[in-house]
């Protein structure tokens, strides 16, 4: 079988999840242990990798879709990562194969990130959120824990965001010195 690393799923094939800022993003809750995570997406998406050390002070996991196991897609549908101290503190939903993820019936994944940005200028300026930006030139808000980053699917960009519990919230944006792990502000080649 021939893997397609760049393939994107259509809309209607991915799981649709809800964005609560500082709550849950689908039936991942922040502050969730390893476990309970496992559980709250079993069925629909399975654990992958996990990687982290004594010295870091998160956890990451990645959780690939049960429905895609067998086709030709390659790549994990979320990344999580998990604080130590807070538990479940960063979901990262992949461009690619992720669930669609909305904020109020605002779609945040596998978007053009262009009118993304645009329809995310809207909504913080209706709901008098500050609109901030990373060194990556990723738009985001403090008050949401919401990064929109970018992720290539081959010779295109698309939406990947990045949402944190209210402990990782102050500078999330901060590609240096915020909790985000380096790790995930890598280029992400699938």
């Amino acid at each position: 079988m021939v893997t397609d690393v760049w393939g994107v799923l259509e809309e209607e094939q991915r799981l649709p999840w809800a964005f609560t800022p500082f709550e849950r993003v689908g039936p991942l809750e922040f502050g969730m242990t390893h476990e309970q995570a496992e559980a709250a997406v079993d069925g629909v998406l399975e654990n992958g990798i996990s990687s982290g050390s004594s010295r870091d002070n998160y956890v990451c996991a990645e959780f690939w879709s049960v429905q895609l196991l067998d086709a030709p897609f390659f790549g994990p549908a979320v990344t999580v990562y998990y604080d130590r101290s807070v538990g479940l503190a960063g979901i990262a939903v992949n461009a690619l194969r992720g669930p669609q993820v909305t904020l109020d019936g605002l779609a945040l994944v596998g978007q053009v990130p262009s009118r993304l940005e645009d329809q995310f200028i809207d909504y913080l300026e209706t709901h008098t959120k500050e609109l901030q930006y990373s060194q990556h030139a990723d738009p985001c808000s403090e008050q949401l824990g919401l990064v929109l980053r970018a992720q290539r699917a081959g010779d295109l960009v698309l939406s990947r965001p990045v949402m944190v519990a209210e402990a990782w919230a102050d500078r999330c944006g901060d590609t240096t010195e915020g909790c985000i792990p380096q790790q995930e502000w890598k280029t992400f080649e699938w």
